[in-house]
């Protein structure tokens, strides 16, 4: 049998990591705005902890989002919460700042740690580097393409993550750009610091497309207008040994991210078991995403298949 990946994903709730685990969930990624960047999802010292508890109860994994672009004021707020994150169980921190790792070695030196800044993580040398600092996983950039990742994945000396489907952060700021051009122009629009469900789009007419946008504590984030789907194209990534799928959760509902958890788990199961008949219903698992897209995001495959282009 095919070794599967684990299925990790980010919920919104503490109250959603029970249904994501009966529909086939084995991790999920948490965190806390402060501390941790384009969370799908608040996440306090008590949703930490519940969220530890029931998902330990029911076998999978927490990881938590450590890996916002700190500053100095932000640093001795590091020690107290890691060693809050090793206390509560949690199964790894997630960071990009070195300085975390720093803080890790003191405040808590036996926590697994995942090193991922989304961009910078674009071939093996900076993988095994960190990897031989303390990281046990790298997370890969959105913007490689198959071949890298499998190249990648081949000379790794740790764990290596992908995303296969949702969203993906095309532009980030620390300033509130947006906040800060409706204050020039006079309007009454406060956008700092609003939930991710206000519905702010920057729309391209000439192709249509409406990039999700929206300011917190770190800055200005704009999204892809499409969302990435591997559902159809899993083969290749299970074959190269990835050990770990990721499905983005960010501005999806509950119930829309245990629908599509269930069609990945369904679809990993069968290239799993069955090779052939996976193949075979990779047209239906790519229809059935379809169906529970919102009307205004498309699929695509991401970078997967096509060149980056700066």
């Amino acid at each position: 049998m095919t070794k599967k990946p684990e299925l990790l994903i980010t919920p919104a709730r503490v109250e959603d990591i029970s249904p994501l685990m009966e529909a086939g969930a084995d991790a999920f990624l948490i965190g806390e705005e402060r501390f941790g960047l384009r969370l799908a999802g608040e996440f306090g010292k008590e949703a930490v902890e519940k969220a530890v508890e029931v998902a330990h109860a029911g076998g999978a994994k927490v990881y938590v989002a450590v890996n916002a672009l700190f500053h100095n004021e932000m640093l001795p707020l590091l020690p107290e919460y890691l060693t809050f994150l090793n206390e509560a169980g949690v199964d790894a921190v997630v960071f990009g700042d070195p300085g975390v790792l720093m803080v890790a070695r003191e405040s808590a030196p036996d926590m697994p740690l995942f090193w991922s800044t989304e961009t910078t993580g674009t071939n093996w040398y900076s993988a095994n580097y960190w990897g031989r600092k303390g990281a046990r996983r790298a997370v890969l950039a959105r913007e490689l393409n198959l071949d890298s990742v499998v190249e990648i994945k081949e000379n790794a000396e740790v764990e290596i993550e992908v995303q296969v489907h949702g969203m993906s952060c095309m532009f980030q700021s620390k300033r509130t750009l947006i906040g800060n051009y409706m204050d020039f122009q006079g309007k009454d629009l406060k956008v700092e610091g609003k939930s991710k469900d206000r519905s702010l789009f920057l729309f391209d007419p000439e192709r249509d497309y409406k990039y999700p946008v929206w300011e917190d504590k770190n800055g200005t984030h704009i999204m892809s207008p499409k969302d990435m789907c591997m559902i159809d194209e899993l083969d290749e990534l299970v074959d190269a040994g990835i050990d770990s799928f990721k499905i983005e959760g960010i501005l999806k509902s509950s119930e829309y991210l245990v629908k599509v958890t269930k069609l990945y788990r369904e679809a990993i199961d069968l290239y799993a078991t069955d090779a052939d008949a996976y193949f075979d219903k990779k047209e239906d698992f790519l229809l059935r995403a379809k169906e529970v897209q919102p009307e205004n995001r498309d699929l695509d495959t991401g970078f997967f298949f096509k060149e980056t282009v700066y």
